[in-house]
């Protein structure tokens, strides 16, 4: 796949199973992640690999965030299974620096990066990917039972593995309604 191919076509895929990446996969796609723009090079990004069964690990941490801080049914009752929607999730996460010259939003601005990176070259390998936010990334006990740190910022689990349905889809938006000149 080309690189323009790659940029045109590249999609989300949420349903997704086995095989995760094999070894040389995750290598690719780690060092995708490491060839983010990173002003400073000050390398202002962490990575958690939750596969097998460290995906109910995961699970537990998402349950026991739901328990203490949101208290709502629903989540709680799903929280120990949304890891286990894909064969293996990476953890992104901002690690600020206290910089001169690169704030804190470009340091997160590059942690964002390294996710579509990461998804970019699952995808260019066959493989499919999902970019998941939510209250999982912004939960203080899930920062907590990672080990994270106060002034750092999950910026998204991807979900990765092997698409179980072959949905190509379509450009959604025209470049006319969000590009002006000035």
């Amino acid at each position: 796949m080309n690189a323009i191919e790659l940029l045109l076509t590249r999609q989300s895929d949420p349903k997704l199973t086995g095989p995760a990446p094999n070894e040389e996969q995750l290598a690719i796609i780690q060092q995708a992640a490491l060839r983010v723009p990173d002003h400073g090079c000050i390398a202002p990004w962490q990575f958690i690999i939750a596969q097998g069964d460290a995906r109910h690990k995961l699970g537990e941490i998402y349950h026991q965030s739901a328990v203490t801080e949101l208290q709502e049914e629903k989540v709680i009752n799903r929280a120990k299974e949304l890891p286990l929607r894909a064969p293996m999730i990476i953890i992104a996460i901002a690690k600020y620096q206290e910089h001169p010259k690169v704030p804190r939003i470009e340091q997160i601005q590059s942690a964002g990066c390294s996710v579509l990176a990461m998804q970019q070259a699952a995808f260019a390998q066959g493989l499919g990917g999902v970019w998941r936010t939510g209250y999982f990334a912004q939960s203080q006990a899930v920062k907590k039972a990672l080990n994270l740190q106060e002034h750092d910022e999950i910026v998204g689990y991807l979900y990765i593995g092997t698409p179980t349905v072959d949905c190509k889809k379509s450009a959604r938006h025209k470049p006319e309604n969000y590009f002006s000149y000035l």
